[in-house]
């Protein structure tokens, strides 16, 4: 309980009671630490979050703290980044249809005895190139030759009795004008003689048939080409209805190639068929060593539905038999010639969200991000279908600091950067296919 004095009558004094409140503030509550803590976490939080702001700015761009001048408006210019610079080219560029073939020898003949006997002489070595007419193998002869002496006395036999025939048919013929015999006797004698004359003949045949079995106791190679492994040795007994055969000469001068292409591609041969035949290219699985250079000789009748690709098959002199009969190879078909093209470096190439583009560099030596169509790329040069002239300069390499505006300064490429096929720069020199598609696949004969 407090007094409080009333001031307009000092006289009076007289203690007029005011009553004290309840719960004064402050009185018995704790002090509260928790909201200032919860000041202090705000602030550290926001501290931490500025700090990573701008250690990622700082990452993203290592130059942005440093001051080489300063623009208008006093903002801080950027030094120029250090690139290598190419300039577009124009030169012809061939155009492939990339597939997977297999090499096929141009003929096959698997080696069979037509007779039975017993192998009496093997006259080749495994792995001999051969003539046609050569001589491969031999069998015994004795048995056919016996055979045909036989079918001989037997055709000397009838001949014989014909002969006879005939004279007593000349006989009788002149009997029967003085009516010395009867027409019957005549006509019996007339179809002895004719009886005879058949059996002549088929002993003739039976001779000559003896004649051909014993030819085939000699076993002479059919093609020119070149033996394999001897499937049978000296000395065996053979037969005509064995599978296994005595050996498989095979033709490699010249030999095939079937290789396949997507059916799509088929309109574009069709375009281009006339005149001379399409120049095949056989490339080894490094798609880089070369094995021959052949012509297209036959196009499929009809397209694979299982796979929607098209088979063709291509001739290849194969002088230096550098294609061997089962080999997988990769196939290049020449489709056409593109004269007086814009050529640049595949590192050029830069793919973005929008599609591939390239930094040309303008006069002011700030870089532009321009759209480019790609017609394919193809040992490290990529033909331009649009996007850029012949005579402009654009980057080769280091273009992964550029963006669009940015000031570089241009270097001279070295002789392993710009030339084509290295691949350096950030783009690198993806092999595509015509169109712009990736050639991933010997599709590749």
């Amino acid at each position: 309980m407090s007094t409080n004095i009333d001031e307009k009558d000092p006289g009076a004094r007289q203690r007029v009671p005011v009553p004290a409140p309840a719960n004064p503030p402050g009185a018995g509550q704790p002090p509260r630490p928790r909201s200032v803590i919860r000041w202090i976490v705000a602030l550290l939080l926001c501290g931490t979050l500025a700090a990573g702001v701008v250690w990622y700015l700082k990452g993203r761009n290592p130059d942005a703290g440093k001051k080489t001048g300063t623009a208008g408006g006093g903002r801080p210019e950027l030094p120029p980044i250090p690139v290598v610079v190419g300039t577009v080219t124009e030169k012809d560029v061939p155009i492939y249809l990339d597939g997977l073939g297999t090499v096929q020898a141009f003929q096959t003949v698997m080696i069979r005895a037509r007779v039975d006997g017993q192998l009496r002489k093997v006259a080749f070595v495994e792995g001999q190139d051969v003539r046609t007419g050569d001589l491969l193998a031999e069998i015994d002869p004795d048995p056919y030759r016996t055979q045909v002496d036989q079918a001989a006395a037997k055709k000397a036999q009838d001949a014989a009795m014909l002969g006879n025939a005939q004279v007593d048919l000349q006989r009788y013929a002149d009997m029967l004008a003085h009516e010395g015999v009867t027409r019957q006797v005549y006509d019996t004698q007339k179809a002895l003689v004719n009886q005879l004359e058949a059996t002549v003949k088929a002993d003739d045949a039976a001779l000559s048939s003896a004649q051909v079995q014993l030819a085939y106791t000699t076993i002479t190679s059919p093609i020119d080409g070149r033996t394999g492994l001897r499937q049978v040795d000296q000395g065996n007994i053979v037969h005509a209805n064995d599978t296994t055969g005595l050996v498989v000469v095979t033709q490699l001068k010249p030999i095939s190639v079937v290789f396949t292409l997507p059916q799509q591609t088929l309109t574009k041969i069709q375009n281009h068929t006339g005149g001379d035949p399409f120049t095949v290219l056989a490339v080894d699985a490094d798609n880089v060593t070369p094995l021959g250079e052949g012509k297209l000789a036959v196009i499929d009748n009809q397209i694979d539905t299982t796979t929607s690709t098209i088979r063709l098959k291509a001739t290849f002199p194969n002088s230096d038999l550098r294609l061997w009969p089962g080999q997988f190879v990769n196939t290049r078909l020449l489709l056409t010639v593109r004269r007086k093209s814009p050529v640049v470096p595949g590192s050029v190439i830069q793919r973005g969200p929008e599609g591939a583009f390239a930094y040309v560099i303008k006069d002011d030596q700030t870089v532009d991000m321009r759209p480019v169509k790609v017609g394919q790329i193809e040992q490290g040069e990529a033909l331009i279908d649009e996007g850029l002239r012949p005579g402009e300069r654009v980057v080769v390499d280091g273009q992964y600091k550029l963006q669009r505006g940015s000031r570089i300064k241009p270097t001279e490429a070295n002789a392993g950067t710009n030339a084509p096929g290295t691949g350096s720069g950030s783009g690198g020199a993806r092999r595509m296919r015509p169109g712009g598609t990736n050639g991933g696949g010997r599709t590749k004969p």
